[in-house]
């Protein structure tokens, strides 16, 4: 196959980017739940059972509360050790131990390989300290009668793989198979490739309650049998932004569903499909709930009983059903007493998801830990709003990024309200610490979009843009970042096939510490460059939640780039063809170059038709040592079996390029066409070791 890229097309001098992310642990929340017990990562708690807090001896109520099954509620891990743990591998350990644990998640866990769903054992409560436990990628199974778990005040997220309605990946938040005794309580789900919560196969004794659920084509569904067996409890949760099962209820003996808000916000993404559905022999009472915006808000089949009482419906439409015969009184299983319901928007906004406190208890048990030194406060960030229609300070984003004083110290945000922005935006090299985001509910909503080519000439007759110059968005400032923003190269190659020089630059970095989060880069050729303001500066740039979209060498460069837990998208040329090449790394000698990690690669392209790169010697420049790593990430079959390849006449081998635990159908085994890195070598090429001391 010949080379799509034009020979002379990087000749010219570039510039880099930098990019950071992990956010610091909330002091207050790990005393709140962690450091009161003086534990180091895994270590066990050296205090008597007796001596937990509050927070940790709770028990769950609704249908998790009753005695059943020889099981006396639903109390998890109390009377067992309470335990610390900050790395998937001690989590793992206690989850999957035999005897009982109080599991303290105290930072950001990140599944590995993605989608990896921990397979809890009875007798455990897994709870976040503070707000600041996460786990990423991945979740949570209970299998076959597993009981008596409690999971609370986590977040759990993103295990999304690109594809809304996702049928090839099972990547649940939490997901149980004929389980009982559960407790699912103040968590935050959201962004996962199958559906939140799976209540499945006979599980039963089932409370969920104070969750946000979110941003998932799927919520919650329960059923997957033929038998009547589950009994559920669905309180006080949040569901918005999810366009089904919210939840699906399928042959359910039993399911008391109150004061839960439906919420379809206007003007996102997401259009939900149907709100709460009773099917199959499902038994529902569904009362003081709010819906707002929902369509088909109540649906049942003809063979479901579903009884509604004190709902509240604003702003929906479609089906709004009940019938079928009487439910069943919940209050002859377990005491209750239901909000009113106009009273639910203000409590479940209010209340739902993960707290820094679990209740007075938690925070009287934190004075007992040694007092924490109170972090300086940081200068209040100044914020300037952009809006195209008039209703911000200023219309468009350049004009903001131009009020931003020279040499400022402290951060300033550019806050971008939704709609279509068609310009180029520079963020200079004298105005670091600047932040521009989108305030849309979606990165969808907020698109910075322009379509300059390298071969362009410019305006003022000075000459050609070339590649960096034919960027949308410049960032060429120290300690800045991008958020929740589409940033955009719309250049049509197929109508400038005459134009010498096609490549389109949607983002270009040049500068030290940078974070892209949550974005949606998209071009054709040269998507995202990733360069340093000099050869011998520095450039360090982390990628995260974000998609890159692109087809030859669409995230290049000199700088020292992470994309992690995000979507590298493939897309077919001009011409309809399928080739390419997802990297273009030009790294100096010495110094890391991209690394793609915990992220999928894929896109709707002939198999076998893309390479993960091949190595850039800009102007044929002996001493650079191109770097490109791919780990812990599921490659597509558009993947090529022999995946790297050469550039300008070097070897690849020559340079510096390998994967390491990589799969799906693009992946594959160790050869000399395919480098492996070995454990050890893995061992120094994680993201920490990328980013050399930077804590984003």
């Amino acid at each position: 196959m010949s080379s799509p890229r034009r020979t002379p097309r990087h000749r010219r001098p570039r510039t880099a980017l930098a990019v950071g992310l992990p956010l610091a642990l909330a002091a207050s929340g790990v005393l709140a739940y962690g450091s009161v017990f003086g534990l180091g990562p895994g270590e066990e708690d050296r205090a008597a059972a007796a001596e937990a807090p509050a927070w940790a001896t709770a028990t769950a109520d609704g249908f998790a509360s009753v005695d059943a099954l020889g099981q006396k509620g639903t109390y998890g891990g109390r009377g067992g050790r309470t335990v610390t743990v900050r790395t998937l591998a001690d989590l793992e350990r206690y989850a999957t131990a035999p005897e009982p644990y109080v599991i303290v998640v105290a930072g950001t866990i990140d599944m590995a390989p993605v989608g990896k769903e921990i397979r809890v054992a009875s007798d455990k409560t897994i709870i976040g300290s503070g707000t600041v436990g996460h786990i990423v990628g991945g979740g949570f199974f209970l299998g076959p009668g597993v009981h008596n778990v409690i999971i609370r005040n986590l977040t759990i997220r993103d295990s999304y793989q690109g594809v809304w309605n996702d049928k090839e990946h099972d990547f649940d938040a939490i997901q149980m198979d004929g389980a009982h005794h559960v407790w699912i309580d103040h968590n935050d789900l959201r962004h996962t490739a199958d559906g939140l919560i799976d209540v499945r196969k006979d599980s039963t004794y089932v409370t969920v309650s104070w969750n946000r659920l979110s941003n998932a084509n799927k919520a919650f569904g329960i059923g997957w049998t033929q038998n009547l067996v589950t009994d559920i409890t669905v309180h006080h949760n949040w569901i918005r932004e999810t366009e089904q099962r919210n939840p699906s209820t399928d042959n359910a003996a039993h399911a008391h569903l109150y004061n839960n808000l439906m919420e379809d916000a206007p003007g996102t993404a997401v259009t939900s499909s149907y709100g709460n559905y009773a099917r199959g022999r499902t038994r529902m009472l569904l009362e003081n709930s709010v819906f707002q915006g929902m369509r088909n808000p109540v649906i049942r089949d003809a063979t479901a009983a579903l009884v509604q009482r004190g709902n509240v419906f604003s702003g929906t439409s479609g089906r709004n059903e009940s019938g079928g015969g009487a439910a069943f009184d919940p209050k002859k299983y377990y005491g209750y007493t239901p909000d009113a319901a106009r009273d639910v928007p203000g409590l479940v906004k209010s209340g739902a998801g993960p707290r820094s406190s679990l209740g007075r208890a938690a925070a009287t048990t934190a004075t007992t830990a040694a007092p924490a030194a109170a972090p300086a406060a940081a200068p209040a960030a100044r914020t300037l709003t952009v809006a195209k229609d008039g209703t911000g300070q200023y219309r468009t984003v350049q004009a903001a990024v131009d009020a931003v004083p020279a040499g400022n110290t402290s951060r300033v945000v550019v806050s971008v309200k939704p709609g279509t922005y068609r310009e180029t935006v520079n963020v200079p090299a004298n105005k670091p610490h600047v932040t521009i985001e989108g305030t849309g509910a979606s990165r969808k909503d907020t698109v910075i979009v322009y379509g300059n080519a390298a071969g362009m000439r410019k305006p003022d007759g000075s000459g050609t843009y070339g590649t960096p110059g034919s960027a949308t968005v410049a960032v060429r400032s120290d300690d800045s970042r991008l958020r929740n923003l589409t940033v955009s190269n719309d250049f049509d190659e197929a109508a400038n096939q005459s134009l010498k020089d096609q490549q389109a630059v949607a983002l270009l970095t040049t500068a030290d510490r940078i974070v892209l989060d949550g974005l949606i880069v998209t071009g054709d050729q040269d998507t995202l460059e990733l360069e340093t303001a000099a050869k011998d500066r520095p450039g360090r740039v982390y990628v995260t939640n974000s998609y890159v979209v692109g087809n030859v060498d669409f995230v290049f460069g000199r700088a020292t780039a992470v994309i992690d837990r995000s979507v590298i998208t493939l897309k077919k040329r001009w011409n309809g063809t399928s080739a390419g090449y997802v990297t273009a790394p030009s790294t100096p000698a010495g110094r890391n170059g991209i690394l793609i990690n915990r992220s999928t690669v894929d896109g709707d392209v002939a198999a076998g038709s893309f390479h993960l790169g091949r190595n850039w010697h800009p102007g044929g420049d002996t001493t650079v040592d191109p770097q490109a790593t791919v780990r812990d990430s599921r490659l597509g079959a558009a993947i090529k079996r022999t995946p790297w390849t050469d550039m300008g006449g070097f070897s690849w081998k020559e340079d510096r390029f390998a994967e390491y635990m990589n799969t799906g159908p693009g992946a594959g085994p160790r050869s000399t066409e395919r480098p492996h890195l070995t454990d050890a070598q893995a061992a120094s090429q994680e993201v920490s070791d990328w980013l050399g001391g930077w804590t984003p």
